[in-house]
């Protein structure tokens, strides 16, 4: 295990700084040539073909990633007990997450890759592990101390493997984002919480004010924003946040194509753009990639507008 290290709220904390994040870790999986379509989604490789994830890491790296996020998005307890993994299997499974991405980080290194690499834990929100779609509407039926009973045992155990930070991402409630940040006090890790959001609202319809608002004096969270959203929603969220909580601002939308669920395909085109993220930079982003369907040749755009 690599420890935990505080330089990367130090690196955060410089008021020049601008961290860039990977793309889709499931769409660069699917380039490689795996099949995503089952309920674990990319955790499935962390047990059937863990050098393919190290692989797609190691794309986002070389292509100018300064931090790459894990395969833990829907890694939970619950979804690797359905496939008849037992609870000490999925931990390690979960703490592999973030080793095949450090081992990513020193092949990079070994290419001649001189920057600082960062590792994120993905840590995915209740509605990933139902496989239903839930994860874009949120109140589940659940209350806050349910969700933090769900979230806490997994942010043990990805805290525990030492990465740089941990992402609560895709968050679309701020019931769910009230229990990751009661489930993130005393992990000893910073973490950044992002809403997946839509017409300028969280996708259970609540105001962005209040939803960053609660970040604003958790110590723990060290950046607040969006992903999983269009692209056009990002600058007004990111300014918004910015000015809410005074933290430095997280932004990674997916590419602004559709997702059609009947004919489980992509349409549309794609509206993401590097013009785009000097924008949100001028509002607030200090770390800023891509989502869904967002891959190494749009990073590498990305990294050479924001890394001059």
């Amino acid at each position: 295990m690599t420890p935990t290290t505080p330089l990367f709220t130090t690196a955060l904390a410089s008021p020049t700084a601008t961290l860039v994040l990977d793309g889709g870790l499931s769409n660069q999986l699917e380039a490689q040539g795996h099949d995503l379509s089952d309920d674990l989604w990319s955790a499935r490789l962390l047990a059937e073909d863990p050098e393919a994830v190290v692989a797609a890491h190691l794309a986002y790296y070389r292509a100018g990633a300064d931090v790459v996020t894990t395969a833990g998005y829907q890694a939970t307890f619950e979804g690797f007990a359905r496939r008849g993994v037992d609870r000490e299997g999925a931990a390690r499974l979960l703490a592999l997450s973030v080793e095949l991405a450090r081992e990513a980080a020193r092949r990079a290194r070994a290419d001649g890759v001189a920057r600082p690499l960062w590792v994120a834990a993905s840590a995915g929100p209740y509605g990933a592990m139902r496989a239903d779609g839930s994860e874009y509407r949120g109140r589940y039926g659940l209350g806050v101390a349910a969700l933090e009973a769900f979230h806490r045992p997994r942010l043990e155990v990805l805290a525990a493997a030492g990465p740089d930070v941990l992402a609560l991402e895709t968050v679309p409630d701020a019931d769910e984002a009230r229990a990751l940040l009661r489930a993130v006090r005393g992990l000893g890790v910073p973490a950044w919480l992002s809403y997946t959001v839509a017409d300028g609202r969280t996708r259970a319809d609540q105001p962005l004010e209040e939803a960053f608002g609660l970040a604003a004096d958790a110590d723990e969270v060290v950046a607040v924003g969006v992903n999983c959203c269009a692209p056009e929603e990002t600058e007004r969220a990111v300014a918004l946040a910015a000015r809410v909580t005074g933290k430095p601002v997280v932004a990674y939308p997916n590419s602004g194509e559709a997702w059609d669920a009947g004919a489980r395909a992509w349409h549309g085109r794609p509206t993401f753009s590097p013009d785009l993220a000097e924008a949100w930079r001028r509002a607030g982003a200090r770390l800023i990639g891509g989502c869904c369907r967002v891959g190494p040749a749009a990073i590498t755009d990305l990294a050479t507008r924001l890394h001059p």
